[in-house]
């Protein structure tokens, strides 16, 4: 698949990228907007995940949620959104020939969203049973609850839903407030991706959103350094499998040290030839799911650990887990594991990038968050340039004792025995 993008920015400060795709059947269309769970206090959190549903739910010209369904499903397409701690995504995938209309529906909910009251209450439950599903999870909470140990009481440590009583507070006003200081032209992308022309592309969104007006988006606050007192949180439920978490704070999306963190992350967790499953899974039997994987935010970023264990097991898979991490810290990746590693990363980051649908979002989130999209090319040859000694150097900034947060849902929990095993 040949994929190339071209950028343009509206008078009114609207940025747009396509990437053409002759060949594909359908395109993706995508608006961005730099807006998420970090831009919250706490009596809103969970407002930009609740608008998100809003804005599906009925628009002047498509009275109801049935109304903007129908529209890109009757063309044979589909439509969704989600909201991250710093992005807030509307998309919709159609037939190559449907771009009009899919654009059109997007700027309608984007614009003219009609944000009933009924409707904001109507909504009100489903976001919280949302809430609730997460909790009735053990692993996602277990998730969550890694994210409060790693970052502590601050957005990044908030959930991005929200709780059920803080959505049980937050009134149209809010919503009104927080759409007109976001969702403006100089804080949005479009990126379309797919059989279509960046042309077309422009004068659809000229067209859709050239009216759409607003001053410049504030800055978000930087998250706070160093580890929360209350790194290692547990929940004590009654339930036949522990769910464990482990994390270290790490880099941000424009971090030189960003490219061997990707293939350390290789080594350490990502697939069934990593060292995590070789020696959770296969070699001790300790855990059928045990992963690693890697979130970066602007200003800062996340190593995570995951693993499904039984009670009985936990104290052994935290050792042992622990064990992995220092290994990287005291001893070079050999060369056959470092290479296997670098062709799997990049291989990997290619076969991501087969659908318009992952391209569109691709470019979308880097223009909006870094004002630039990195090459293809340029990411793998970076990747491929990573060698033993980064990946030593980026272990020993980052594992480290006074980095270390954890998290466990399941039964016994016990916060004492967890950071005992940790130190051990």
């Amino acid at each position: 698949m040949t994929a190339n993008w071209e950028i343009d920015t509206l008078e009114n400060g609207l940025r747009v990228v396509t990437t053409s795709v002759p060949t594909a059947q359908s395109v993706s269309v995508n608006v961005f907007v730099g807006v998420g769970s970090r831009a919250e206090v706490t009596r809103t959190n969970g407002l930009s995940h609740y608008i998100e549903h809003m804005l599906f739910k009925g628009t002047e010209r498509r009275k109801t949620s049935i109304d903007i369904a129908e529209a890109i499903e009757g063309a044979g397409g589909v439509l969704n959104a989600y909201t991250s701690q710093e992005i807030t995504c509307y998309w919709n995938q159609v037939p190559f020939d449907k771009l009009p209309l899919a654009m059109d529906v997007l700027a309608d909910m984007m614009q003219h969203s009609l944000l009933e009251q009924e409707e904001i209450d109507r909504e009100r439950t489903v976001v919280q049973q949302e809430i609730r599903r997460a909790y009735d999870q053990p692993g996602a909470w277990a998730s969550r609850l890694l994210s409060e140990a790693s970052f502590g009481d601050q957005q990044l440590g908030w959930p991005v839903a929200g709780t059920v009583e803080t959505v049980e507070e937050m009134n149209r006003q809010d919503f009104m407030d927080h759409i007109g200081t976001w969702y403006v032209p100089q804080n949005m992308v479009i990126s379309v991706a797919g059989n279509t022309t960046h042309k077309a592309v422009v004068e659809e969104t000229r067209k859709l959103f050239g009216e759409l007006t607003g001053d410049a988006a504030p800055s978000i606050e930087p998250a706070k350094e160093g580890r929360p007192e209350r790194n290692i949180i547990v929940e004590d439920r009654d339930i036949t499998q522990s769910n464990l978490g482990m994390s270290l704070r790490a880099v941000s999306r424009t971090d030189p040290d960003r490219y061997p963190l990707t293939i350390l992350n290789a080594v350490l967790g990502r697939g069934m030839s990593s060292r995590l499953f070789k020696e959770v899974r296969e070699r001790r039997g300790l855990a059928y799911s045990i992963g690693s994987g890697v979130t970066r935010y602007n200003d800062t970023g996340v190593l995570s650990i995951s693993a499904g264990v039984t009670a009985e097991h936990v104290t052994e898979t935290t050792q042992v887990i622990k064990t992995e991490l220092m290994k990287l810290v005291d001893d070079l990746v050999g060369n056959k594991e470092m290479t296997k590693a670098r062709d799997y990363t990049t291989g990997s980051f290619r076969l991501s990038l087969e659908s318009p649908m992952a391209l569109a979002q691709r470019t979308g989130e880097l223009l909006l968050m870094l004002g630039e999209i990195e090459p293809v090319d340029d990411i793998v040859e970076r990747l491929k340039a990573v060698t033993a000694e980064d990946v030593q150097r980026v272990a020993q900034r980052l594992f480290r004792d006074d980095n270390l947060s954890m998290s466990l849902v399941g039964p016994g929990a016990d916060a004492s025995e967890l950071a005992k095993a940790l130190a051990a």
